[in-house]
């Protein structure tokens, strides 16, 4: 076996707290982990959260929640099918033995990967990002003393704080608020990107570029990543192979999912769509040409489906779509597991820097064409940016009434928090309608503060208490407070 790929040194069962070198068996750690995830809050937040459509009560579309179920699904197919293919070499890889501990894994980080996801998408991401934007220098400079400034640690926490992201926040859920206790690499798994908030990004074409590109944690959770990567073996910049599967899982699930609930909302008709992905294929390959782990071009699937449609009498479009999934599924699953095989030495040390589909194939073109035909014909909807900009309207509309509590000196924000602040009735309103979890998170973190920058580390919490309560809410929660709050 190649010393430097031994994938038993990525997954180990140890979780915060624990004593290193215990007796601790690996499934039923991840099962553990497995029963901690479903039930968890943040689990069953996804229910009522956006995937594409905001607000929306026809339950046929999918929701975040049904969305992740079905990444889970294509994560578990994954991980069987580069079992499948490896077969004996399964030990040359120290992969001997993890099948079942491997998918659980995977299934598990599927299921999590969104829920640091606000209300209304990555457009409600865009909403705090843009506020705290607007407002955050002048709120600082309110806050934190001038002579008590560190002016290195104040831009760090601006930049962190202006840097909202999904995936940051999914890390922070299950290390600082949820305090789901799961192991290291479960925790790994969520990490896609791996970069802090508070840095730039990096330019484009330049070395991990990709890995960066986006925010994977925050300056409060800097040193649980640093503890994470310790454990694990893993070298800083670098992911977890989990994070490669459950990329690749997601990429391939969402791509065909967001054009079916545009079929079911009306905006695409099948007969439509049909020569639609056709066209838009041959932009970027030959829908003639037979797709590896596939007897048929894309053309002839596409052909295919299409003829199940027409002789189907009662579900007619979920037919299209059942026959599309399954045929085009498989090739992008088996192709996944053959890049993770190719490219086993990056994705063992976490420096493969691109998504597993992301090369120059076929498979890629598949998902790319499902992506294309969505950004061009759905995601820039009449309806569906109407219900964008009324989410962009909503959490705004939440950041400026909360936002009030990070208007005021540390000494009545703390008496605020212990329900005493008679001077302040409306600001005392609002604090009783934060849940105590998160106020009790505040407390904790700015005990835990260094007293040279108390000041500035109180307001940095303070801001991510904003944030927690608003990026935590549903979205029919945002929207019910939104309307009781300006009195709609």
């Amino acid at each position: 076996m190649p010393a430097a790929v031994n994938f038993k040194q990525r997954i180990c069962a140890l979780r915060p707290g624990d004593q290193a070198g215990g007796d601790i068996d690996l499934l039923y750690a991840f099962e553990s982990d497995r029963g901690r995830i479903i039930n968890s809050a943040a689990i069953r937040r996804l229910q009522q959260r956006t995937q594409v459509f905001p607000l929306e009560r026809n339950a046929a579309v999918r929701s975040r929640l049904t969305h992740s179920m079905e990444v889970q699904q294509t994560g578990r197919f994954i991980v069987r099918t580069l079992y499948a293919q490896l077969g004996e070499r399964a030990a040359d890889y120290g992969l001997d033995g993890l099948q079942g501990a491997l998918e659980s894994l995977v299934e598990m980080t599927c299921l999590m990967h969104d829920i640091g996801n606000p209300p209304f998408g990555h457009f409600g991401e865009f909403a705090i990002g843009e506020w705290f934007e607007r407002a955050l220098d002048g709120l600082f400079a309110l806050a934190v003393p001038q002579h008590l400034a560190n002016a290195d640690l104040q831009a760090r926490m601006r930049a962190d704080l202006r840097n909202f992201e999904g995936n940051a926040q999914a890390v922070r859920l299950v290390v600082s608020l949820q305090r789901l206790r799961l192991t290291y690499t479960q925790t790994a798994g969520l990490l896609k990107y791996l970069r802090p908030a508070y840095q730039p990004r990096p330019a484009k074409g330049t070395a991990g570029a990709y890995l960066n590109k986006k925010p994977g944690f925050y300056l409060c959770e800097e040193g649980f990543v640093a503890e994470l990567q310790q454990v694990l073996g893993q070298a800083p910049g670098t992911r977890h192979p989990v994070a490669y599967i459950m990329e690749a899982a997601d990429d391939i699930s969402y791509c065909l999912a967001d054009i079916e609930d545009s079929v079911e909302k009306g905006i695409l008709s099948v007969t439509e769509l049909a020569p639609l992905l056709v066209s838009t294929f041959a932009r970027l390959q030959s829908p003639d040409t037979p797709i590896p782990g596939s007897q048929q071009s894309f053309r002839g699937l596409v052909d295919q489906a299409l003829q199940r449609y027409d002789q189907e009498e009662i579900n007619k479009a979920g037919e299209f779509f059942v026959r599309l999934r399954v045929s085009m599924i498989h090739p992008l699953v088996q192709h996944a597991a053959r890049q993770f095989i190719g490219n086993i030495e990056a994705v063992h040390a976490g420096t493969l820097d691109r998504a597993l589909i992301e090369d120059d194939s076929l498979p890629h073109a598949i998902v790319q064409t499902f992506k294309d035909v969505a950004m061009a014909r759905v995601f820039c909807h009449r309806e569906v940016e109407t219900l964008q900009l009324q989410g962009h309207r909503i959490i705004q509309g939440l950041l400026d009434s909360y936002g009030a509590l990070l208007r005021v000196d540390a000494q009545t924000f703390t008496e605020l928090t212990e329900g005493n602040c008679r001077r302040e009735a409306y600001l005392q309103m609002l604090v009783r309608r934060l849940p105590s979890q998160l106020i009790k998170a505040y407390r904790q973190a700015v005990r835990k503060c260094d007293e040279a920058d108390r000041a500035a580390w109180e307001f940095y919490h303070r801001c991510r208490l904003v944030q927690d309560f608003i990026s935590g809410m549903t979205d029919q929660h945002a929207h019910d407070e939104y309307r009781t709050l300006f009195a709609l």
